[in-house]
């Protein structure tokens, strides 16, 4: 759900109904802007009302990057969108792939934000050599993915292999054979 806050959209991310035993209901949320990516915890009180927002999805590609834009293709109308890198989120510009499909989520007709898919496939083009029988506990290496991101992976993945990735919490899933 998207709401809006003093002028600003917010997704909520986590909520929670609190109910103590003396005193009113309330809701703990953590809402994160639609622009810059930033979270915040907001507690509302029982009986507050806010403003809901409906924001369209719209499948789109990255195409390229010229100096501090990004331009996306809408896939269903083949309209190219310039956005800054506030727009994209910092914490999305690690994984982002040429030719990458995502969502573009748009207000009357605009794009306001991309949001990438949760799980990604990247291929590996940095990582050590692992060492035989350093498996017993699990080791893991530092490995660099073709847009830059780094996770840590086990000790058997090797430079030119593509992984697949949880996006959110960077973490390592599986080795993807194409």
């Amino acid at each position: 759900m998207v709401i809006e806050l003093d002028g600003t959209l917010y997704q909520i991310t986590y909520f929670q109904h609190v109910k103590p035993g003396k005193g009113g209901a309330f809701v703990r949320t953590k809402i994160k802007s639609v622009l810059t990516g930033g979270v915040v915890d907001k507690t509302f009180r029982a009986g507050e009302k806010v403003q809901e927002v409906r924001l369209l999805r719209r499948p789109m590609q990255y195409s390229y990057t010229d100096g501090s834009l990004f331009y996306f293709m809408d896939m269903e109308t083949y309209e190219i969108t310039p956005l800054s890198s506030d727009m994209v989120g910092e914490d999305q510009l690690p994984y982002l792939e040429e030719n990458m499909e995502c969502e573009g989520l748009t207000r009357d007709g605009s794009v306001l934000a991309i949001e990438l898919p949760q799980f990604v496939e990247l291929a590996v083009v940095e990582t050590e050599p692992g060492v035989r029988g350093d498996t017993a506990q699990g080791a893991t290496k530092p490995a660099r993915l073709g847009p830059g991101a780094i996770v840590q992976v086990p000790l058997f993945v090797n430079e030119g292999d593509v992984i697949k990735v949880d996006r959110n919490t960077d973490k390592y899933l599986e080795r993807v054979t194409r």
